[in-house]
């Protein structure tokens, strides 16, 4: 059973029970594929990333959910902001009752080699996609519009 369930401009998305929540995100590339990792919580491929604790910033959130989420210790300067995507119809649903607006920033890593990538206790699998194999998975819907707009404007 799922823990979470997401939503993005769903008319009959349930109202939100906490405050808006900050998370940071990643697309990672290599060439021309995309990594995603298939998430715990939801059984859903999504981007690599989560939120961001009070005490740091939107990149140091990033630097540290890329460690914890794939093994891999990346400097902070090879990140790039590249959007904010905070429309309010971006919703989490957690099992718990807690309702959440999500605000993602999104940072690009381009990574010149394939890396051996540790799976953590969140994911269930992590594989780098090209824009034709992305057809055949279902991507967390509050991320998709992230993916596809990656592949459009790159």
């Amino acid at each position: 059973m799922a823990i979470v369930k997401f939503y993005r401009g769903d008319p009959n998305a349930p109202k939100t029970t906490m405050p808006a929540h900050l998370g940071a995100n990643a697309i990672i590339t290599c060439g021309d594929k995309i990594l995603l990792e298939k998430r715990r919580d939801c059984d859903i491929w999504g981007l690599v990333g989560g939120g961001v604790k009070k005490t740091e910033t939107e990149l140091e959130a990033i630097t540290r959910e890329v460690y914890e989420e794939l093994g891999l210790r990346i400097p902070k300067e090879k990140f790039r902001k590249l959007q904010v995507y905070g429309e309010p119809g971006r919703i989490a649903a957690y099992q718990d009752g807690s309702i959440w607006r999500m605000v993602i920033v999104v940072f690009g890593l381009e990574l010149e080699e394939l890396p051996d990538l540790t799976i953590s206790a969140e994911s269930k699998a992590l594989r780098f996609f090209s824009r034709e194999e992305l057809r055949d998975i279902e991507i967390v819907i509050t991320h998709s519009d992230i993916v596809e707009d990656w592949f459009i404007n790159r």
